[in-house]
């Protein structure tokens, strides 16, 4: 069992300010275990809605629940779409009798419900596999290999941990995408996946995919929804504005777990993923995650021209623009391209993450920074407190005048 006390932390808090916390994120992630730290499974407020007993109960959802005091846990909620509007109801009572706790495995379904009748009563909290904070830097290549999902990163042998993904591979497609209503064979929607292994990092282009199953643009599409609704892909949409340039306007894919990428790559093994062709994708994809888990902004995007200006990621928090670049290189340099972003996008800074141990400054706004010092520092270290008027930075010094090592 490896601790997670910031996630814990961040439920904690939750409970006490809202009625309804709602903890999303993929299968196989630890919500679950995550929650019985906060209720055991055996409790009576405790509802597991694939267990068959549970669900015939709560086939009368305000009978079940009304007389339950204290925290209440209700697993699986994508199993019974229509309780939300039971726990409007049970989140008005005086006095609060009792709270809930709900996990769920299909993200933009349920903010849409949540959204619509239980607006300004619940906390919705993402549940990702583990980050490099939560395994230590020493860990961070194995992490990068076999993924973050729980069951995955702790198997004992690689043997292991390559028939548990495999076997998360099908059941995923075979049992939970079709109960959550997608009705596509899991042999095709198997090929769209591993299609999409090889766009990992790429602008995406229904295009080729349509054209390769034999369906419309507008199919593929829904597929690629559907895997981003149930958090295996991200989709990073792109960042325009009125620059004079003409922009990429079609959103970036991303694995969010490289394990399962790796699997549907056919890549065994570190050495075979370091020959790989998509290596450097991968690692890209791997620290955007990490990044963006530790940075928590209140919105991301990427930006690129048809010129060929890129960034690989844009952070907005609390008004602040940050830009980052992902360079799996011993020693990254500034480069045409980070300048052109810096200056058109206005950064604040732009931070280049990579894979080895010192920090030093490119230039006034540009610094390159250790991976794993950011997915432990986070926010912090990506958006520091801006520093007061007439400062300089002196030769030495990194970015803001922090003391380089």
């Amino acid at each position: 069992m490896i601790a997670r006390p910031q996630l814990e932390g961040r439920i904690r808090a939750a409970l006490r300010r809202a009625r309804v916390v709602v903890l999303i994120g993929a299968r196989q992630t630890g919500k679950t275990t995550l929650a019985r730290r906060f209720l055991p499974s055996d409790d009576p407020n405790y509802f597991d809605l694939e267990n068959h007993e549970t669900e015939a109960l709560m086939a009368q959802p305000l009978t079940a629940l009304r007389e339950r005091r204290g925290l209440v846990v209700i697993d699986e909620l994508q199993r019974a779409p229509g309780l939300f509007q039971t726990l409007r109801v049970l989140a008005d009572r005086p006095g609060l009798p009792a709270r809930f706790l709900l996990l769920g495995s299909a993200g933009l379904a349920l903010l849409r419900q949540t959204g619509e009748s239980l607006a300004g009563r619940v906390e919705v909290i993402e549940i990702g596999g583990f980050t490099i904070g939560e395994v230590g830097a020493a860990q961070a290549t194995r992490l990068w290999r076999v993924g973050g999902l729980p069951r995955s990163y702790i198997a004992r042998t690689e043997a292991a941990g390559t028939a548990w993904r495999r076997q998360f591979i099908a059941t995923f497609l075979g049992r939970d995408l079709p109960q959550l209503g997608l009705t596509v064979p899991a042999p095709a929607m198997r090929r769209f996946w591993t299609m999409l292994a090889h766009f990992h990092g790429q602008v995406w282009n229904a295009a080729d995919p349509a054209r390769s199953l034999g369906v419309s643009e507008p199919t593929v599409r829904k597929y690629l929804d559907w895997l981003t609704q149930t958090f295996m892909i991200r989709q990073l949409p792109p960042w325009h504005e009125n620059l004079g340039k003409r922009q990429i306007k079609a959103p970036k894919i991303y694995f969010r777990d490289t394990g399962l990428l790796h699997e549907l790559l056919g890549i065994a093994g570190m050495k075979g993923l370091l020959g790989h062709p998509r290596s450097g994708a991968s690692w890209e994809g791997f620290a955007l995650e990490q990044t963006l888990r530790a940075a928590d902004p209140d919105e991301a995007f990427f930006w690129a021209t048809h010129a060929g200006a890129e960034l690989d990621l844009l952070m907005l928090k609390r008004g602040r623009r940050v830009g980052v670049e992902f360079k799996r290189l011993d020693a990254p340099r500034l480069t045409p391209s980070m300048r052109i972003a810096s200056e058109d996008l206005k950064l604040e800074q732009l931070v280049v993450l990579y894979p080895g141990a010192r920090e030093y400054a490119l230039s006034e706004r540009v610094r390159v920074v250790p991976l794993a010092k950011v997915a432990g520092a986070g926010m912090d270290e990506l958006f520091p407190k801006p520093r007061r008027s007439g400062t300089r930075i002196r030769r030495g010094q990194g970015f803001r005048g922090q003391q380089l090592s």
